[in-house]
C-alpha cells in the first residue's frame, strides 16, 4: 500500500477526483478514549484495497492507552495529538492535515471493509458531494447482529435525496463512517462549527444534498459497533434527552436552511415538522417531559397533524416503516403516561425489551 505523504508547511492544492483512477483517499480517524477499539479501525484503514491511501489519526486528549496503541503503527499512519476539543475539533484538525481528494471520517470504534474504496471508485464522477453505503451492526467483538442500516426500499437518486432534504429536512443516511466525501464538497463547509451539535458528521450529512450529488450504494461495507457507549445509544431512559435531541435537530435544520439558501434552494421553516425521523423524538419528549419540551407549539393534536402530513410526504421511508412509526406514535400519544413510557422504552432502549416483556407477562398472570 502506498501512503500519501503528510502535508508539509507549504500545503498545496489537491486536484479533485475526476474518475475512479484518480482517487486518493484520506481516512481521518478521530479518537477519544477508545484504546480498546482504535487498533481495529486503523487496521481496517491500512487494509483498504486501494493503492493511494493515507491514514490520519487524531487523538483528542485521550486519558487511556490510545496513544500507546497509535504508536505501534509508526510511520504507517500520521498520528496527531491535541488537547480535548471534541469530535468536531478532531475532525477539523484531521481534515486540515489530510491531502486526499476523497475523504472518509472513520469513527474509532467502526471498521471499514477492504473493498469500500473500490466500490466507491466504480461509481465516482464529478459533482458528487458524498457517496453513502449501508452499515452492518456488530457487537463490541465485531460479531454481526444480523441487521443492516439504512434500509432502502429502492435506491434513491440524487434528485430524490435533494427533494427529501428540501421538503422534510432529512433523508435516509448512515452516520459518519458510512459516508465517503469529495474534498471539493468538504472545502465548502470546513472548518466545522457546532451547528449540528457534538457530532462531526451532522453538518456534512445535512449539507451534502445541496452542494452536490448524494450517491447511494446499497451494500453493507462498514461495520458499526454497538457497545453501549455509542453517542446515539439509549441504554437507559432519560426523559430530558429527547428534548435535547429535538433542540439539536432544530439547530442543524437552521444550518441546513443556510446552506440551501446559499445554493439557491429555499427550505421552508415548516419542513422539519414533517420529518418522520424526528417525529418520534418530539413525541417522546412531549409525553415524558412536557414541561421541558422545547417546541411550544407541540400538543397531541399538532403532533397528530404533523404525523398525517409526514405520512404523505415522500422522504425515503418505506410504507411498512411509515406504518410502524405511525402505529407507535398513536400508541404513545393516546396511551396513559405509564404505558406511553413503556412504548418509548421499547423503541429507544432495545436492551430493556426482555424486561418489558416479562413485566407484561406478569401483568397478564402468565409468569410470576
Amino acid at each position: 500500500m502506498q501512503a500519501l505523504r503528510s502535508p508539509g508547511a507549504e500545503g498545496g492544492v489537491v486536484a479533485p477526483a475526476r474518475t475512479g483512477d484518480e482517487i486518493r483517499v484520506s481516512v481521518v480517524i478521530p479518537n477519544y478514549n477508545y484504546a480498546r477499539f482504535i487498533g481495529d479501525a486503523i487496521d481496517s484503514a491500512l487494509a483498504l484495497d486501494w493503492p493511494h491511501v493515507e491514514v490520519i489519526v487524531v487523538d483528542d486528549g485521550s486519558t487511556d492507552s490510545s496513544r500507546e496503541v497509535m504508536a505501534r503503527y509508526g510511520q504507517r499512519i500520521t498520528a496527531l495529538h491535541q488537547d480535548n476539543q471534541g469530535q468536531v475539533g478532531a475532525c477539523n484538525t484531521g481534515f486540515a492535515a489530510c491531502r486526499g481528494n476523497v475523504v472518509i471520517f472513520l469513527d474509532s470504534d467502526d471498521v471499514l471493509d477492504p473493498s469500500v474504496v473500490r466500490e466507491a471508485a466504480a461509481v465516482w464522477r464529478p459533482g458528487i458531494s458524498k457517496l453513502q453505503f449501508q452499515m452492518r451492526s456488530v457487537d463490541a467483538d465485531l460479531v454481526p447482529h444480523g441487521s443492516v442500516f439504512p434500509q432502502y426500499h429502492h435506491v434513491p437518486t440524487p434528485g430524490e435525496v435533494r427533494r427529501w432534504a428540501e421538503t422534510t429536512g432529512t433523508y435516509p443516511t448512515p452516520p459518519g463512517s458510512g459516508n465517503v466525501y469529495s474534498r471539493e464538497f468538504l472545502q465548502k463547509i470546513f472548518p466545522l462549527d457546532h451547528s449540528g451539535g457534538r457530532a462531526s458528521d451532522s453538518c456534512c450529512i445535512a449539507a451534502a444534498p445541496f452542494l452536490g450529488d448524494v450517491i447511494t450504494v446499497p451494500k453493507p461495507l462498514v461495520s458499526y459497533r454497538i457497545h453501549g457507549k455509542n453517542d446515539g445509544a439509549f441504554s437507559e431512559l432519560d426523559p430530558l434527552r429527547f428534548g435535547r435531541e429535538v433542540v439539536r435537530a432544530t439547530q442543524l435544520f437552521a444550518y441546513t436552511q443556510r446552506v440551501a439558501a446559499g445554493a439557491g434552494v429555499q427550505v421552508t421553516h415548516e419542513a422539519l415538522r414533517y420529518s418522520l425521523t424526528l417525529l418520534p423524538y418530539r413525541i417522546a419528549s412531549y409525553r415524558l417531559a412536557p414541561a421541558a419540551h422545547p417546541l411550544l407549539r407541540d400538543d397531541r393534536l399538532a403532533l397528530l397533524r404533523d404525523l398525517l402530513e409526514g405520512w404523505h410526504r415522500p422522504q425515503g421511508i418505506s410504507l411498512p416503516a411509515r406504518a410502524a412509526i405511525s402505529l407507535w406514535a398513536l400508541l404513545v400519544l393516546l396511551s396513559p403516561t405509564p404505558l406511553a413510557t413503556r412504548f418509548v422504552l421499547w423503541r429507544f432502549a432495545p436492551a430493556t425489551r426482555p424486561k418489558l416483556v416479562m413485566q407484561s407477562l406478569r401483568g397478564l398472570g402468565v409468569v410470576r
